[in-house]
């Protein structure tokens, strides 16, 4: 092994990416909106998903989206989330790669939560963000979730574990 990669720590992987291959499951539903790869979904009364806002709730919290390879439809467009009314592969229990641009220091096995309105002192703070702390009202705890080691990586990736299936 080259002297360079001694004491280096890999990457967990591109967000939307399943880390562990053991106990997972994932669906399928329609999407309402884009959602992109690794964001938390709620479950809608119409059976479709959307990406984790305002309305959401630890009770409505289906999973995270998955990440796939998908085809480029335009040479402009970036493939990294999937479309309106588009089939949406969503992990509901295992664990996944996920952006980390929130508020506190996730600790392994640590609660997980999401933001669902913004606060005029966190300006970088956006709604769908997991953190790893709350704040008032402005986030919810997703009850059924952890982090799974509680470390990120250099491109700001953590790793998730979606504990309990809702559905």
């Amino acid at each position: 092994m080259p002297g360079q990669v001694i004491g280096k720590r890999l990457q967990l992987g591109i967000a939307g990416s399943i880390t562990r291959s053991s106990d997972i499951v994932v669906v399928n539903r329609v999407s309402k909106g884009n959602i992109l790869f690794g964001t938390p979904v709620i479950l809608n009364t119409d059976n479709t998903v959307s990406a984790f806002d305002a309305t959401g709730t630890s009770a409505n919290f289906l999973g995270i989206a998955v990440r796939i390879v998908k085809q480029q439809t335009d040479m402009f467009e970036t493939v990294g989330s999937y479309h309106d009314e588009e089939l949406t592969d969503i992990l509901v229990r295992g664990s996944i790669a996920v952006p980390f641009k929130g508020q506190g220091t996730p600790t392994a096995g640590g609660a997980v939560f999401v933001r669902i309105a913004t606060n005029a002192t966190l300006l970088d703070a956006q709604i769908g963000d997991i953190e790893a702390v709350a704040d008032g009202t402005n986030t919810v705890q997703l009850t059924n979730a952890r982090f799974t080691t509680g470390t990120t990586d250099s491109s700001g990736v953590i790793e998730v574990t979606v504990t309990e299936r809702r559905i």
